[in-house]
């Protein structure tokens, strides 16, 4: 009948084998040397043979011993791994974050916050996904994803939003444009122009018709998409001028694009947002934090 092991006695016996002695065993182990010596008694009582002869002061391991390390050496090498594991995921010096955003933040504020991030943490992996506000509410809700990058406004029971700092918006206009010399586009200055904006349901499109409506202006629409990347594809691609945050905007300047500030207050206000109720990951957290700090960079440039 096989014996029953006990954690700790093996656990004594293989700290003896690391460390050469009981006395240096017990210092591991954080106990007193006669806990030691008593636990590896009960673990030979238990399996029926002797781990250790004694040699004057000395353990010296027998051969059944040195077979019997043989297999606990794997079992406690991946513990040894496993806690120094623990360690990095305390530190958030491994693991994985899972990140969920709307797409207008996906080409230039996410990939550079992530670099950051990552810069630091070479063991944590990162999986992103873009989707739209409402998509990346729910998975975070349902702790599909760990933290999402969402467009306020935005209400929902199970996420905690942080609103973070407004970004400008600016007009997105090709560069053989008559209005691309110009330092910075008023609304008036669109008048007459064609324009490639956001759809209806958004909150910076409110924006937008309310500033063309305080200037008197018509806009000439030839294109509405809820998408800003689309939109500055499409104003690349010389189809019209658009209206988009500066994050949206940033990767399409170039050489077919200009990116100038647009006069008027306009803003897009978007948030980093977390499942709720319960603990958040720290890894997480610690995303946030850099993301924040881009924002901050950025801002300051």
């Amino acid at each position: 009948m096989k014996p029953t092991l006990n954690l700790r006695q093996v656990e004594s016996f293989y700290s003896v084998m690391r460390t050469g002695t009981v006395v240096a065993a017990a210092r591991h182990m954080n106990v007193t040397q006669p806990v030691v010596s008593r636990a590896i008694s009960l673990l030979e009582s238990r399996i029926g043979y002797k781990l250790f002869e004694r040699r004057g002061r000395k353990l010296v391991p027998t051969p059944e011993g040195q077979a019997f390390y043989r297999e606990a050496e794997p079992i406690y090498g991946s513990l040894d791994r496993l806690a120094q594991v623990a360690q990095d995921i305390r530190f958030q010096r491994a693991g994985e974050l899972r990140i969920a955003t709307l797409p207008s933040l996906s080409q230039s504020l996410l990939p550079r916050a992530t670099a950051r991030f990552l810069s630091t943490r070479p063991n944590v992996s990162v999986f992103v996904q873009s989707l739209p506000s409402r998509q990346v509410a729910d998975l975070v809700a349902t702790r599909q994803f760990d933290v999402g990058l969402i467009e306020l406004p935005m209400a929902r029971p199970s996420i905690s939003i942080e609103p973070l700092d407004p970004a400008r918006s600016v007009a997105v206009i090709p560069a053989g444009h008559r209005l691309a010399a110009k330092r910075q586009i008023s609304v008036k200055d669109l008048a007459g122009e064609r324009m490639v904006l956001l759809s209806q349901h958004s909150f910076l499109r409110y924006q937008i018709d309310d500033a063309f409506s305080k200037a008197d202006v018509v806009p000439h629409v030839v294109m509405e998409t809820p998408h800003s990347l689309i939109a500055c594809g499409f104003a690349a691609a010389g189809a019209g001028i658009t209206l988009v945050s500066h994050w949206a905007a940033e990767s399409f300047a170039g050489p077919n694009v200009v990116v100038r500030p647009v006069r008027e207050e306009m803003s897009s206000r978007s948030a980093v947002i977390f499942p709720f109720p319960g603990a958040r990951m720290l890894l997480a957290e610690a995303f946030a934090k850099e993301l924040k700090e881009e924002i901050r960079l950025t801002r300051k440039r």
